[in-house]
């Protein structure tokens, strides 16, 4: 038998759960003699509101800068995934999909289907590994070496977007690298 919210008898719950005949008229009496406790005694706890909550703040933000990205990067023929690749490739060509993969918290899954528009673009070519052929080594094509100059005003144009939302001092950048890190930690990843 459930009983409405806030009956409350002796500082337990009242009630039986299973008994017998005599227990569900004990229960009757019980429930009768309990006194319902106001709501100033019982303080109930608020519902989480959303727009306090940080997760669905950095949920907008990402959201936000996706759609920011997206129509920086059109003129470059990316997507945004894309983009982070080729900002991997610049940084460092001639690595092995599962280290770009590594490097962008990506699964094979993810990542294949990207490197082959990549690559159907003539942005980057795929190549197996002379030591290990099961390694798959990922180069830029010279079309993808000259992207990187006009891929270069992405910052910038990122920076005016942004404005002074954000202090240039580079804290935001190195908390959320903190909070990523502690969350990865909590998730049994990092």
């Amino acid at each position: 038998m459930a009983l409405p919210h806030g009956f409350w008898s002796s500082g337990r719950r009242v009630g039986n759960p299973g008994g017998g005949q005599h227990a569900q008229s004990q229960m009757g009496r019980e429930a009768m003699t309990a006194r319902k406790v106001p709501e100033t005694e019982a303080p109930e706890r608020p519902s989480p509101r959303l727009e306090e909550q940080l997760c669905f703040a950095v949920y907008q933000a990402s959201h936000a800068f996706t759609r920011v990205y997206r129509s920086i990067l059109a003129d470059l023929g990316l997507t945004y995934p894309q983009y982070l690749v080729m900002l991997v490739l610049w940084d460092c060509d001639g690595l092995s999909v599962k280290a770009v993969g590594e490097r962008l918290s990506l699964d094979s899954g993810t990542l294949t289907p990207l490197l082959k528009r990549l690559e159907t673009a003539g942005f980057i070519r795929r190549q197996r590994g002379r030591e290990d052929e099961r390694q798959v080594l990922l180069h830029l094509t010279p079309q993808g070496e000259a992207l990187r100059e006009k891929g270069g005003c992405v910052p910038s144009v990122m920076g005016q977007a942004i404005g002074d939302a954000v202090h240039p001092d580079g804290r935001l950048l190195a908390d959320l690298t903190a909070l990523r890190d502690a969350l990865l930690k909590a998730a049994g990843q990092g």
